[in-house]
């Protein structure tokens, strides 16, 4: 079952686990997209005791695009130079949104500790940021064609909770948005020898692809099933 809740949070389109949810993964659209983006992906993923949360960013306008009103979850100002141009302002306020979205998932009976995070594109950008900055640990985050925003804040604002917490990058040879370098400078900045981190990448463009989604669901039951076992005993 899915449909849009919330009501004092971000608005999030939800695919309802199968019973009570044993884990949460919260998944963050990409820039002018929305909480539905990803929806039709929940079926091939093959977890159905998990709850999944797509949240929806407030919609503003984007400079790079002509200043069109569009969901976003911050103004990018330009593309030039070595980083992406991002508003602090923006991306601090949806880290508070973001965050919020968590919050409810562990008071509704999910721990931090069985929740991914993951996010596409500006939404992983969003993803790793508020990951790696979560006070309490996560499962897991998930960066999909994305790359790191702030990175000069990295080591000042880094979570201790989450410094072994295992993350997947995967990204497009071929992305004529956010060039696959991007993509692996955020890799490299956060594998550590105490994280596992897995890094992949498919000769695709600014998309998801079937192989990519392979390796996702791979991924995915790495982390849940100990948790679906452990309900099973």
């Amino acid at each position: 079952m899915s449909g849009d809740t919330g009501t004092d949070l971000l608005p999030c389109v939800e695919v309802q686990a199968r019973g009570e949810p044993r884990g949460a993964v919260v998944w963050l659209h990409g820039l002018g997209a929305d909480g539905h983006d990803f929806e039709p992906i929940v079926s091939f993923l093959g977890l159905p005791m998990v709850r999944f949360v797509f949240p929806n960013a407030p919609a503003r306008p984007v400079t790079i695009n002509g200043g069109m009103v569009m969901p976003a979850w911050y103004d990018v100002a330009s593309l030039g130079g070595p980083g992406p141009g991002e508003r602090a302002d923006d991306v601090r306020r949806s880290v508070r949104q973001i965050e919020a979205v968590l919050e409810r998932e562990e008071e509704r009976g999910v721990p931090s500790s069985r929740i991914v995070l993951a996010g596409f594109s500006q939404g992983a950008a969003m993803a790793l940021h508020v990951g790696t900055r979560f006070p309490r640990a996560l499962l897991g985050i998930m960066v999909l064609s994305g790359y790191e925003v702030l990175a000069e804040t990295r080591d000042a604002e880094a979570a201790a909770a989450n410094q072994a917490t295992p993350m997947l990058f995967c990204h497009g040879t071929h992305d004529p948005l956010v060039a696959v370098d991007r993509g692996r400078r955020a890799y490299d900045a956060h594998a550590r020898p105490e994280r596992k981190a897995e890094w992949h990448e498919f000769p695709m463009g600014h998309e998801v692809s079937p192989a990519e989604i392979v390796v996702i669901r791979t991924w995915l039951s790495t982390r849940f099933n100990p948790i679906h076992a452990e309900f099973r005993e």
